[in-house]
């Protein structure tokens, strides 16, 4: 591989962070090591792919950490015991990659080549992901309903039926919630929906009754 790049490796264990750090450099990479989030956050870096242990902190909540404090760089996550439903929130979250321990330096490569094709990219996502998720954070529980129904192409009449509530109050409700979204138009309350990805139980919940 011709890129060198920089890993970040965040694992409580000394022994999991050496051994990540010798398959990186026998792949021609260079490593960074850190015992906790918080080491990494003293000097954020401004480049590279962030490898971190998903044990008592999620994937979620480094994600969150991680943005929080302007870091938008490729996250993949690594554990011994693969879950499926871990796997599945931290994909969600935004991690581009789960990497089961111990780390096979082929998995490996492979995983550093795409994801050093799509950083750019996914860095923009990510922001743009976290971003709309702040915005939809502000809204009230009402309004993230009828946010939700938007998205699913409902209108006010329909959504009025289903939240059991008049038309003219989801017309308020809709409103409010265009207003903290900042959004001029319906089509950008649909897109920041969107490009939250995040799941709409409550709605779910209304379509299977």
């Amino acid at each position: 591989m011709e890129q060198r790049i920089t890993l970040h490796i965040i694992d409580p264990s000394s022994r999991n962070r050496a051994e990540i750090s010798r398959i990186a450099f026998a792949l021609g990479h260079h490593a960074e090591v850190y015992a906790d989030l918080h080491e990494l956050t003293r000097h954020p870096p401004r480049d590279g792919i962030i490898i971190v242990r998903d044990n008592e902190t999620s994937i979620e909540q480094t994600l969150g950490d991680l943005s929080d404090v302007g870091i938008w760089l490729p996250v993949v996550g690594t554990n011994e015991e693969l879950s499926a439903r871990r796997i599945v929130a931290a994909i969600k979250a935004g991690a581009l990659d789960y990497l089961p321990l111990p780390i096979a330096a082929e998995r490996l490569e492979a995983t550093l080549v795409r994801i050093a094709q799509e950083a750019t990219f996914q860095a923009d996502m990510r922001r743009r992901m976290m971003d709309a998720r702040n915005r939809i954070d502000n809204l009230s529980g009402r309004e993230r309903e009828v946010l939700d129904w938007l998205t699913e192409g409902s209108s006010n009449k329909d959504i009025a039926r289903a939240l059991e509530i008049s038309p003219r109050t989801v017309e308020i409700h809709r409103s409010n919630m265009m207003t903290k979204l900042g959004a001029k138009h319906a089509a950008q309350a649909v897109r920041l929906r969107l490009e939250a990805k995040i799941e709409s139980p409550t709605m779910e919940i209304q379509q299977l009754a």
